[in-house]
């Protein structure tokens, strides 16, 4: 029977799917099969967002179909038949799982005293315990009309009188209480607010409110701040609500938030001293000259970044606006709606942000603040959930963030100009994994990403051609390079190459590694490593792994990218190499030295290599465990390697694989990757002095966000 947390509130807009992604991310990082369910969906034909987001993440692989249980019509129609469906499709679910994420209703019967009573059933019936989420904030009463998402705070006191009301209903309906949250709660009254709502459930204490595992002596009180972008709405989620439709611009920048609304209903000078940061702003359609104004405005860079217009109204635009418009390549969204600037600018007040996977900012924000705010480790041991003894990709990859979260080391990235790098830099900031340093040129690279709707505040951006940099880094660079004659005039020039200016830093202790290639190819990016940073004492080359994370462990293959045909000696560097990745990642090393013969059954140049390399590894480091010439069916394959190399302390268990050269290497780790699901990150750079990591040149975000945290890592132990 899988574990399960039923997640509900008190009240609508409480901001639970917040703390359900937050839980959902938790538990997938420490089991390898987790559900989500939602017990009550508003509609069949609509899809559920929250349900959909849920369903988005990448440790569940479920139908949506599967896990709804019934629609509050159902409800509505007979509350205990639909009772009865709930726990049966649960069960469902439930069996293909370890564990599962319930999700309570919405409120949408706003002010029915019943509903909450009714989530009690469904938890006692699912024998689910509830995580009971309370809102910070007060539903009605914008504290600033023109300021989207924003309400009044409420007080620690109110916010434990909500808490008694709710725990009271949780125990009249049976249900266990697991832990409490007080979302959007006011971040300088965190702690008042944690106090009051445990003197509330010190007040319930009883059968009703000891957690599912028994570990814990009190129930855990968690209170996560607000953050204004993930409570504004999004200029697609505004035009939904006008029922709007989008005229011009970016529909990628639909995504963004807008922070406040300004209605454009006076002349342009006006309008442009009015206009606010993050602004959605709603300009009659007839007003052809306060719309280009705006346009130009946004555009200057003397007037805050908008996030979106509004024409309402529905005239139509003139053809010399409509071309005018064409010709500016403005990427702000311009949305139509037939609706008056009252009705307008209502619906938009009332428009809700909704935390959905397509914004990332969103997505990492949420993800940030609940890891910030809620001890995670106490949430999984009063879940009573067991580490799980396989280790998954995604379980791979939240270990690579946390460690690279104990120590942040400073990483730069040289190509400031892709929107991939901005957006993996957003990601990697917000979620603490590094401190970054971004090249290009200042005014440009912040100003893409206001456009993306992304934060990349907390980086520092760098211009390559920044004069006191260059001469700094074209001194040193002569200096090194004096021995093939280049001139100072020769190293300024070179240094302000982006791959040469980032690897200079990283030389010069300005940051601890750098990460390229989403726009270059290897050399570029490595070949200033090679002539700056240079190789490791003992290391005669640089060579490459791939870490690839299967469906139950994590190996190493090594070398898939550098290295076409390495001798000998450079095997045995290889080997060692990777071995020591290995360890660093946690993966203990024992190294199969990879060859189309097993032990001394071939013979021929290819195998003679490999066994002359496992004999070097072994006499250079005799403390590791290494076999070859060994097949890879051996070397992976216990039942094989029983017939094959019976004794052996490598054969049947190998972490660690070398390849006997790079057309192998390269079209192994693709095969196994693209057959096997398997996840490939890298490739790992080794042997340099310094942490140098090339990316491919069709690289997601995900992949530049694992190679940032990879080269953070290597950064420790330098």
């Amino acid at each position: 029977m899988a574990q399960s947390i039923y997640i509900t509130s008190a009240e609508g807009h409480s901001g639970k799917s917040t703390v359900a992604l937050g839980v959902l991310d938790a538990l997938s990082h420490a089991t390898a099969r987790v559900g989500v369910f939602r017990a009550i969906a508003r509609s069949t034909i609509e899809r559920d967002y929250v349900l959909e987001m849920l369903l988005d993440h990448d440790g569940v692989d479920l139908p949506y179909d599967d896990c709804i249980g019934v629609t509050y019509d159902d409800v509505r129609h007979d509350p205990d038949a639909a009772l009865a469906t709930i726990v049966e499709r649960y069960k469902a679910v439930e069996a293909q799982c370890e564990a599962v994420v319930i999700v309570g209703s919405d409120y949408t019967d706003v002010g029915s005293p019943a509903e909450l009573a009714y989530n009690a059933r469904i938890a006692a019936n699912l024998g689910a315990p509830v995580l009971l989420v309370l809102g910070g904030r007060s539903a009605q009463n914008q504290t600033q009309p023109e300021q989207l998402g924003s309400s009044l705070p409420r007080t620690a006191d109110e916010m434990g009188q909500i808490a008694d009301l709710a725990l009271a209903e949780l125990r009249h309906g049976r249900a266990k209480l697991f832990a409490v949250v007080a979302n959007r709660a006011e971040a300088g009254n965190a702690e008042e607010t944690i106090a009051a709502i445990r003197r509330s459930v010190d007040a319930h204490r009883g059968e009703a409110t000891v957690p599912a595992a028994g570990s814990q002596t009190s129930v855990p009180v968690w209170a996560i701040p607000e953050d204004r972008h993930l409570v504004a709405p999004s200029i697609r989620g505004i035009m939904r609500s006008v029922d709007g439709e989008l005229l011009s611009g970016d529909p990628d920048r639909l995504t963004r938030e807008a922070l406040a609304v300004v209605v454009a209903g006076m002349s342009m000078v006006n309008v442009l001293p009015r206009l606010l940061e993050g602004a959605v702003v709603i300009i009659p359609a007839d007003r052809s000259e306060v719309l280009l104004a705006t346009l130009l405005a946004n555009a200057s860079g003397t007037f805050p970044s908008i996030s979106g217009i509004v024409l309402n109204g529905g005239f139509e635009l003139p053809e010399p606006v409509t071309r005018l418009i064409d010709g500016l390549g403005s990427s702000v969204p311009i949305i139509t709606t037939e609706l008056g600037t009252y009705e307008t600018a209502v619906r938009i007040m009332g428009t809700r942000g909704r935390l959905a996977a397509d914004s990332q900012r969103r997505y990492d924000t949420a993800l940030a603040l609940f890891e910030q705010s809620v001890d995670t480790d106490e949430l999984l041991v009063a879940f009573g959930l067991a580490r799980a003894t396989v280790v998954t990709p995604l379980m791979f990859e939240f270990q690579l963030i946390e460690r690279a979260r104990a120590q942040r080391r400073r990483i730069v990235l040289p190509e400031g100009g892709d929107d991939r790098v901005l957006r993996a830099a957003a990601t990697v900031l917000k979620r603490g994994i590094a401190d970054l340093v971004i090249l290009g040129e200042p005014f440009e690279v912040r100003a893409r990403a206001i456009e993306l709707g992304i934060d990349i505040q907390a980086a520092e951006v760098l211009s390559p051609l920044d004069p006191v940099h260059v001469h700094k880094f074209a001194e040193e660079y002569a200096r090194l390079r004096a021995h093939k004659g280049v001139t100072l005039g020769q190293a300024s020039d070179t240094v302000t190459d982006v791959s040469y200016f980032g690897t200079m830093m990283v030389h010069l202790g300005l940051a601890d590694g750098m990460v390229s290639g989403a726009v270059h190819t290897t050399a570029h990016t490595i070949r200033p490593a090679f002539e700056i940073i240079k190789t490791r004492p003992g290391v005669s080359v640089v060579s490459s792994v791939f870490l690839m994370a299967l469906a139950d462990r994590v190996l190493v293959y090594g070398d898939c990218a550098v290295i076409p045909d390495p001798t000998s000696e450079q095997l045995a560097d290889i080997a060692i190499s990777s071995a020591a990745t290995a360890a660093q990642f946690g993966i203990d090393p024992r190294v199969a030295m990879l060859s189309y013969s097993t032990g001394e059954s071939g013979s021929g140049a290819d195998v003679e290599k490999v066994r002359d390399a496992t004999a070097l590894v072994r006499s250079r480091a005799p403390e590791l465990l290494v076999e070859g010439p060994i097949q890879y069916d051996a070397a992976a394959d216990a039942a094989v390697a029983a017939a094959k190399m019976p004794g052996s302390d490598v054969a049947g268990r190998a972490t660690v694989f070398v390849f006997p050269d790079l057309n192998t290497g390269n079209n192994t780790y693709k095969a196994v990757q693209r057959s096997a699901g398997a996840v490939a990150i890298g490739p790992v750079l080794q042997g340099l002095n310094k942490p140098i990591n090339d990316l491919s040149r069709g690289a997601l975000v995900d992949d530049i966000v694992n190679t940032i945290a990879i080269t953070a890592i290597q950064a420790q132990g330098e």
